[in-house]
């Protein structure tokens, strides 16, 4: 399957582009590491068709592991989608109150969040590596939204999408130090005397990150497919050359 839609109801359109060996460059969808930009972007146009959208109604990111967010407006539309050059600078988090505009976030092992109001016309996309994780960009990002925009995160629904499994995430103490640094984190890790390697849960500290913030854990979805062991899955730990997934959300 080319394309898993999490949600296509009267309000929200999200969810995620896979990897498919029927298409160029296996489904790639970022243009920052591909062979062609040309099969990039007609890999997108054939996403964008899917969704019934134009490219110009994307908007993507200059993604950098930041906890930077960006409020973005209908004077952003496809920005990011047909060249890397004009995508929002560094910047991991996006979010807007306007219709018809495709928030998109690329990923490869790291946690894509799709999140929207009940209440209200909010909409967002995340980029959370660990390095975003420890620098607590979901916390910041809700955080932000509930302190300067007003919104109840009680109404709030994420999903957490495909990501590498704590199985497959296993890293030396330098970074378990960082999670560890947290203080809410050490439920979701453990260390394996086998390798002398640590396991992390990045999908479920970002999980907490979101709880923290205000969101109900009633509200917070987690996709158990791990991009490492799913045949479909783009993993820059199993292959330096993957590609990427892009994630994607839509206010009709």
């Amino acid at each position: 399957m080319t394309t898993t839609i999490y949600q296509n109801d009267a309000h929200i359109l999200m969810g995620i582009s896979m990897q498919d060996d029927t298409k160029l460059e296996r489904n790639n969808m970022a243009l920052h590491v591909c062979e062609d930009p040309q099969n990039v972007l007609a890999n997108r146009e054939h996403l964008a068709q899917t969704l019934g959208h134009s490219l110009k109604d994307f908007v993507c990111a200059n993604q950098t592991h930041s906890a930077n967010f960006y409020k973005v407006t209908a004077a952003d539309k496809g920005r990011g989608a047909l060249t890397a050059e004009d995508a929002i600078p560094e910047t991991d988090a996006l979010y807007t109150f306007e219709p018809n505009i495709v928030l998109s976030s690329f990923t490869a092992d790291c946690v894509p969040i799709l999140f929207y109001a009940t209440d209200s016309a909010l909409v967002g996309a995340i980029h959370s590596g660990w390095q975003g994780t420890v620098k607590e960009i979901s916390l910041k990002t809700f955080t932000h939204l509930r302190d300067v925009e007003g919104v109840d995160l009680t109404n709030v629904h994420v999903h957490i999408g495909t990501a590498l499994s704590q199985e497959k995430f296993e890293v030396d103490r330098d970074v378990y130090d960082r999670f560890k640094a947290l203080g809410y984190a050490d439920d979701f890790m453990y260390f394996k005397p086998e390798t002398s390697k640590y396991h992390i849960d990045n999908q479920l500290t970002v999980k907490k990150q979101c709880e923290l913030a205000g969101i109900p854990a009633t509200n917070i979805v987690i996709e158990d497919v791990c991009t490492f062991k799913n045949e479909a899955g783009f993993s820059y730990r199993q292959n330096k050359q993957a590609g990427r997934h892009l994630s994607f959300i839509v206010r009709k």
